[in-house]
C-alpha cells in the first residue's frame, strides 16, 4: 500500500512541496528525488536542480496549482522562519505567511480534477506546553499557551501554531487524507541548520546548560525525519496530529554534553540568561529556542509500529558529527 508497494511496482509519485526551498524541504525534495520519485518545490525564488523548481508567491493562486492537480503528495512547509526577533513586523509575517500558504494549498487541493491522495502539513511540536513533569503525546499532551512559569512573550509561538493547524484543519478536502506534523526540531549536517549551529556553540566553548539545563530537548535525526514521512505516506489508516520526534526527549544539559562528546570537546561554559539574552539580539533569534521544555513523544508513529533507527540522542550525535566532519573535511591533493 502507499509508497511501498508502489516503488516495489516500479511506479513514480509525484510530490508537491511548497515552501521547500529551505533546509527541511531541501532534504525531503532529494531523498524522494534519489527514490525515484517526481519532485515539485514550489519557492518564490526557483532554482534549477536535480527536481523541478516552480514559482509561487505563497499569497495567490496561480499557474503552480496545475502541479498540484495530480500529485500524489503534497508537503506544505511553507512559512517565514520562526528563528528571529518577535518583532511586530515579524510576528505578522510569520501568521501570516502560515495562514495564507496553507489556505491556499488548501483550495489548490480543493479545486483538483484529481486531488492529492495525503496532505502532510507543516506544524511544531512547540505548541504544547512548556513542562518538565511528563511527556506530550498527540492523545493526553498539553497544549501551551496558560503555562504560570513561562514568559509571556512564549504565548506567541502557541498562537502562531493554533492558527495554523486551524486553517489546515479548516480545508475542506475529502478525497484527500490530512495529516498535521507536530515536528520536532530536525538534526542534519546542513549548514545553517541546528546541529551545525550547537556544534559551534560547542567549539566556542559555550556548550554547557542553558538556564537551569532541566528544559527537555525534542528532536529528530534526518533520516528518521525521511523514513517517518514516508510512513505517513504509505500509510492509509493514519491521519490527524502526528508527532514526527525522537521517543526519547532529553534534559538540554544532557543533549549538549553528547554533542560535547561527538565533538570531543572536554567542556562547555553555561551560558548565564542575560548571556543568552544579548546572544540572542545579536543572532536575531528569541531565547525561547533554548529555554523552553519541549518534552514530546510520538504516541502514534509508535502504535503504528515504526522503529526509529536513531532513537537516542548520544548516537544521533555521534553519526551527525561524523558525517559532517567527513562531508567538510579538506579533498585529498
Amino acid at each position: 500500500m502507499g509508497c511501498v508497494r508502489n516503488r516495489r511496482q516500479g511506479s513514480v509519485m509525484k510530490i508537491v512541496i511548497p515552501g521547500g526551498s529551505g533546509i527541511i524541504g531541501t532534504i525531503l525534495a532529494r531523498a524522494f528525488s534519489e527514490r525515484g520519485d517526481e519532485v515539485v518545490v514550489l519557492s518564490r525564488r526557483p532554482r534549477a536542480g536535480a527536481w523541478r523548481s516552480v514559482y509561487w508567491d505563497g499569497t495567490s493562486l496561480g499557474d503552480w496549482t496545475k502541479e498540484v492537480d495530480g500529485a500524489a503528495v503534497v508537503i506544505n512547509l511553507a512559512g517565514r522562519s520562526v528563528n528571529c526577533r518577535y518583532y511586530e513586523k515579524n510576528r505578522r509575517e510569520m501568521i501570516e505567511s502560515r495562514v495564507r500558504s496553507t489556505r491556499l494549498v488548501g483550495q489548490a487541493v480543493a479545486r483538483s480534477q484529481r486531488p492529492p491522495r495525503v496532505w502532510l502539513q507543516m506544524s511544531t511540536a512547540t505548541i504544547y506546553a512548556h513542562r518538565y513533569d511528563a511527556p506530550n503525546d498527540e492523545r493526553t499532551g498539553i497544549l501551551g499557551g496558560t503555562e504560570p512559569d513561562a514568559p509571556a512573550t512564549w504565548k506567541f509561538s502557541i498562537d502562531v501554531a493554533r492558527a495554523w493547524e486551524r486553517t489546515f484543519w479548516e480545508a475542506i478536502t475529502p478525497s484527500t487524507r490530512k495529516v498535521a506534523l507536530r515536528s520536532a526540531m530536525v538534526m542534519s549536517t546542513a549548514a545553517g541548520g541546528v546541529f551545525d549551529i550547537k556544534r559551534r556553540f560547542v567549539h566556542l566553548g559555550l556548550g554547557g546548560a542553558a538556564g537551569d539545563g532541566r528544559q527537555f530537548v525534542s528532536w529528530i535525526h534526518e533520516h528518521d525525519f525521511i523514513r517517518a514521512i514516508e510512513w505517513l505516506i504509505a500509510r492509509d489508516d493514519l491521519d490527524g496530529v502526528v508527532n514526527v520526534a525522537s521517543p526519547n526527549p532529553l534534559p538540554y544539559t544532557e543533549f549538549m554534553r553528547a554533542i560535547r562528546d561527538a565533538e570531543r570537546v572536554p567542556f562547555g561554559i553555561a551560558p548565564t540568561n542575560w548571556m543568552l539574552e544579548i546572544g540572542a539580539f545579536f543572532m536575531r533569534t528569541e531565547t525561547e529556542l533554548v529555554l523552553k521544555s519541549r518534552r514530546v513523544v510520538p504516541g502514534s508513529l509508535l502504535q503504528s509500529g515504526f522503529v526509529f533507527d536513531f532513537a537516542t540522542w548520544p548516537e544521533a550525535a555521534r553519526e551527525l558529527s561524523e558525517r559532517t566532519a567527513m562531508s567538510r573535511a579538506p579533498a585529498a591533493a
